[in-house]
């Protein structure tokens, strides 16, 4: 690699390496290309906007028309800039500079270049095309509820070609947003990643493996659940990628005067191997994995024997020798090992840090939910700090509900209708007041029909029911079933007769708007689809909290039920429950933003929020509760009130977490400092006399 840099830099030096106008110049074929994207694409845009003045535009779950219309029309054009790029790498040469740099990674993308050659696509604020900034258009060029690409912020020219008037105009609003987004982020990734470290610096590896607070509190009973070092992990937080390792130790030691092993011995071999002491340092799942590595080792070998039959050919494709195999298992060994985390490392400190500095690459922009367009959820910075603050109300609560019956439509409508909330209001004809010469009364008609389309499971009774047990303290006496369709509601006569006038109007004006089905906290609930093997999989995502009665609701299947608000899981399954959300959520962020951290972080911060059996939030009221140290809580907020709460109430200070020593300029108890050297006292009682225990002491009564 040394002689290789030398000889780059070298050639770079005689050679050069730069960018021309030349490299960003569209050929005859890439234009044509682009044009034929950009005629389809509008054509299909047109069509869509067609459809919806019509009234035939299929609208998506829980989305008015003009959502379905912009959800439709915004995942077209944005494929088009996609295929754009793909145009553009295929059109391009391979000596075009920017083309290099983008495919050897030293800077920029195939957006770029695509944005540069071909077009710049479609300018976004806030994950939608640009609003109405003026009387129902974006600018005055255009005419009035315009809704085609243009109009809407689509930029069909590229940067070599120059952007029109209004393109212009478009572009400066969508880089207004990422200015002011990186401007936001800084600051708050950066209180951010303060918190994580204020909250995570004492955790310390200690000689028994655990993680363990400056109190000696135990976090992480073993870190990471293998104790092993994040700073040695290969491919995918494993500590040995088998696949690769095999590979360059059969290149590597070729052994050609030994002959290769068959299946069976391979088998063999490895059991032998294990049976030593060689791998003793290793755990019992690392050992099961090499098993099952070599295993499918052997069945390749195995099925090469069956489809090539001639046994030379074998012995060269997937060839392995005794020597290979011992020298495999012993790098595999030695590579764990290696990989076991030492005492004293700042696992703490080294999470706080993995998971703010993505933190600050991150957009703060929000993402669709899988599989539903309708719902956006919370993605990025502002998730992230939901989730470390440990938020009771978080902005997009959701909940998938699977069902117990997963391939039905029908079902998955039934059961849609036992959770969201509908209003009386909602399956009504109409509410009329009638007024007679001896009594005045509501009338309400229901509509079958309705009640029928949203499957839902009502008759006259239950919402006679509902009326009565509603806050409208409605007597059964003032509820009258007539007939199976019809209703009448009486205001309640025990109220001041005198006012009967007023609580008729009060009652036509609340009733519309009494829940007779479903969960009251639940503002919707939409079927996503999805399509696994060929066949439709269906389950629910409900926008709202109550997990504990979406699980027990009729059809649905409680045990894969999950809810992205740890605070509703914390009250609803527990601690444990909790400590994998956290977990399982930050991972989704990250992953959702392209952004790999190792398990083991979020594991710990994780297992830090919970570890006292109450999920608390890396805030200075959660951390209050996690630290008892003062000059610890002092040096991060409130510092005033701390000192003269601690003076006022007498209270001491153990100097013993990371923050105190520093202050009191003593070396903390991390990593070399986490030891102490006892001295062996001169004149030692080689037999003490043994000390009776508390409970072993006769009290005189």
């Amino acid at each position: 690699m040394w002689r290789l840099a030398k000889m780059a830099s070298y050639y770079l030096m005689n050679a050069g390496f730069s960018i021309g106008i030349g490299d960003v110049t569209p050929g005859e074929r890439l234009l044509v290309r682009k044009y034929n994207l950009l005629r389809a694409g509008y054509s299909k845009c047109d069509e869509y906007i067609k459809a919806m003045t019509e009234g035939k535009l299929p609208t998506q779950p829980g989305c008015t028309v003009e959502e379905s219309l912009e959800a439709v029309i915004l995942k077209e054009l944005s494929v088009i800039r996609e295929h754009a790029g793909q145009a553009c790498v295929a059109e391009l040469h391979p000596t075009n500079s920017p083309l290099i740099m983008a495919l050897s990674g030293s800077k920029g993308s195939f957006i770029n270049i695509s944005q540069m050659i071909a077009c710049v696509g479609q300018q976004a604020l806030n994950g939608k095309r640009v609003p109405d900034g003026f009387d129902d258009r974006s600018l005055p060029h255009f005419e009035h509820h315009s809704r085609t690409p243009a109009a809407k912020g689509f930029v069909e020219n590229s940067f070599y070609s120059g952007l029109t008037p209004t393109e212009f105009f478009f572009h400066t609003m969508g880089g207004r947003e990422g200015l002011v987004d990186t401007a936001v982020k800084t600051a708050e990734t950066g209180y951010m990643q303060r918190r994580l470290v204020k909250s995570l610096e004492d955790l310390v590896v200690h000689y028994d493996g655990s993680v363990r607070n400056a109190e000696g509190d135990v976090v992480q009973i073993n870190y990471g659940c293998d104790g092993l070092d994040p700073t040695y992990m290969e491919g995918k937080d494993r500590p040995v990628d088998f696949h690769r390792v095999l590979q360059h130790v059969q290149a590597k030691c070729p052994y050609r005067d030994e002959t290769p092993l068959d299946p069976n011995q391979i088998r063999r071999a490895t059991q032998a191997f294990l049976a030593t002491n060689a791998l003793n340092e290793t755990s019992d799942d690392f050992k099961n994995e090499l098993r099952d590595f070599m295993e499918q080792v052997a069945r390749k070998v195995e099925q090469i024997t069956i489809s090539h039959g001639a046994a030379n050919v074998v012995k060269e494709i997937e060839r392995l020798t005794c020597s290979q195999l011992v020298t495999f298992l012993e790098t595999c060994g030695q590579k764990y090992t290696r990989s076991i985390i030492e005492p004293g490392t700042a696992v703490g400190a080294l999470a706080a840090q993995s998971i703010g500095e993505p933190g600050t690459q991150m957009t703060l922009k929000t993402f669709h939910f899988a599989g539903v367009a309708s719902m956006n959820i919370t993605q990025g910075v502002p998730r992230i700090k939901e989730i470390i603050n440990a938020s009771k109300n978080i902005s997009t609560p959701i909940i998938r509900a699977c069902l117990t019956n997963p391939h039905d439509a029908e079902f998955a409508r039934r059961v849609k209708g036992r959770i969201e909330r509908t209003t009386l209001g909602e399956i009504c004809e109409y509410i009329d007041d009638v007024y007679t010469k001896g009594e005045c009364f509501l009338l309400v008609k229901l509509s079958f029909e309705r009640i029928k389309l949203l499957q839902l499971e009502v008759n006259v009774d239950t919402i006679k029911y509902s009326l009565c047990t509603s806050k409208l303290k409605l007597k059964p006496t003032d509820v009258k079933v007539q007939s199976e369709t019809i209703l009448t509601v009486h205001p309640n006569r025990a109220k001041n007769s005198t006012r009967l006038n007023f609580n008729m109007h009060e009652l036509k004006d609340q009733i519309p708007n009494v829940v007779i089905k479903g969960l009251p906290s639940v503002t919707r609930a939409v079927i996503a689809r999805e399509d696994k093997d060929g066949q439709p999989y269906y389950n629910i995502c409900v926008e709202g909290d109550n997990l504990r009665e979406v699980m027990a609701t009729y059809g649905v299947n409680g045990i894969k039920t999950a809810s992205n608000n740890i605070m509703e899981v914390f009250h609803t399954l527990g601690i444990e429950a909790a400590r994998q959300t956290i977990m399982t959520e930050i991972k989704m962020v990250m992953e959702n933003h392209g952004m790999s951290v190792d398990y083991r972080h979020m594991m710990l911060l994780a297992a830090q929020m919970t570890h006292t059996g109450e999920v608390l939030g890396i805030t200075r009221q959660g951390l209050a509760k996690m630290k008892q140290s003062v000059l610890n809580l002092a040096s991060f907020e409130k510092t005033a009130d701390h000192l003269f709460d601690a003076a006022y109430h007498g209270q001491t200070d153990k100097i013993n977490g990371v923050s105190e020593n520093i202050i009191m300029g003593m070396p903390a108890p991390i990593g070399t400092g986490i030891f102490k050297l006892l001295h062996k006292p001169l004149d030692v009682e080689e037999k003490p006399a043994k000390m009776p225990l508390l409970f072993e002491t006769e009290v005189d009564t």
